[in-house]
């Protein structure tokens, strides 16, 4: 049979998750749950494409449709996560699948079409190098693993663990959600929904964990850390004002890595970052060596490269205002502009 292209059903979703499984170069962001966290949390339009042959995926390609009056039109694969793209086991598979999704980008007039990779794809489109993501392999052994971190950092694991900081897991998102929506207001950004982190867990189940650093039986901080394959993902933080001098945020990743090397897992994904910018710095400072990723653009109705981020500085009055308001105001505006961001 000729190759096909196809979109992602509930008949198919199995079949697109083994096939997920079994590619090495598929990430958490590939798995088919994330179109129904999409569709349910933010109402976005979702086109799971695939390519099949002889009645095999060959090739998946995860994209979303997200656009507002404020943050313009986008086709992406995918928002709020750091990977995406093409994932195939052929170049006939990997052009078909790019070359549908131009065709969806023109069709739908988006400003850009817009892929995020580990790898670049080779398509020769306009590219952004201002993210680089940070991965490390752990070992069972906590020893090896303490004496892999600087010492500047290790010092303040130790801190922390002297402090009395101690770490738990919790079923829940509200625990999570407070911290969380604090620490983003004092960011300056908008927040995501509630509804959104219970979404996440609802879909992804056991692979969605939230971990919660408390103090003398307070919570100082909270984490939301994704799972896959052999890798743990800490994706989402927040903590409170206590967290700093109880040096709870060092703590707080060392507890994720000690768990998660008893639980058998091989390599900590620290996420992405912008170039040079704090979290960049920090994640440097553990020991972790930055990776460029390679987020490409098949641009459509724009004439450049989308700059839909904080460094850009036309957003600097609107952070600096956001860390102002009031958290319950900025938990209520947050998520009607949080989830057109991307």
């Amino acid at each position: 049979m000729s190759l096909q292209i196809k979109t992602l059903d509930d008949a198919t979703t199995e079949q697109w998750d083994l096939f997920v499984d079994q590619h090495d170069s598929s990430t958490f962001f590939h798995r088919a749950g994330w179109k129904k966290v999409m569709e349910k949390a933010f109402g976005h339009p979702c086109y799971f494409i695939y390519a099949e042959s002889d009645g095999d995926i060959v090739g998946i390609l995860p994209l979303v449709h997200v656009k507002s009056l404020l943050f313009g039109n986008s086709l992406i694969s995918v928002p709020l996560c750091v990977y995406g793209g093409v994932v195939a086991n052929n170049d006939e598979a990997q052009q078909a699948l790019l070359q549908y999704a131009c065709d969806l980008a023109e069709q739908f007039k988006v400003d850009a079409l817009e892929l995020r990779s580990i790898e670049p794809t080779g398509a020769g489109w306009p590219s952004k190098s201002l993210y680089y993501t940070f991965r490390k392999t752990i070992v069972a052994d906590h020893d090896a693993n303490m004496k892999a971190i600087p010492r500047k950092r290790r010092a303040m694991i130790r801190g922390g663990i002297a402090a009395g900081l101690v770490g738990e897991h919790d079923q829940g998102c509200g625990r999570f959600y407070r911290a969380y929506s604090e620490s983003v207001r004092n960011l300056g950004t908008p927040v995501f929904s509630l509804k959104y982190f219970k979404v996440l867990r609802e879909v992804f189940g056991d692979d969605c964990r939230v971990l919660m650093i408390t103090h003398e039986g307070k919570d100082v901080a909270s984490l939301m850390s994704f799972y896959f394959k052999n890798q743990v993902l800490p994706y989402y933080a927040g903590s409170f004002d206590t967290a700093k001098h109880l040096k709870a945020h060092d703590f707080m990743y060392w507890e994720l890595m000690r768990i998660s090397a008893d639980e058998g897992i091989e390599l900590f994904d620290f996420g992405r970052s912008k170039e040079n910018t704090g979290p960049f710095l920090f994640k440097k400072g553990w020991g972790f060596e930055p990776e460029q990723l390679h987020y490409e653009y098949h641009l459509v109705k724009a004439d450049k490269v989308p700059e839909l981020n904080p460094t850009n500085p036309k957003y600097k009055m609107f952070i600096e205002m956001w860390k102002r308001l009031p958290l319950p105001v900025a938990n209520t505006l947050g998520p009607m502009l949080s989830k057109s961001l991307g």
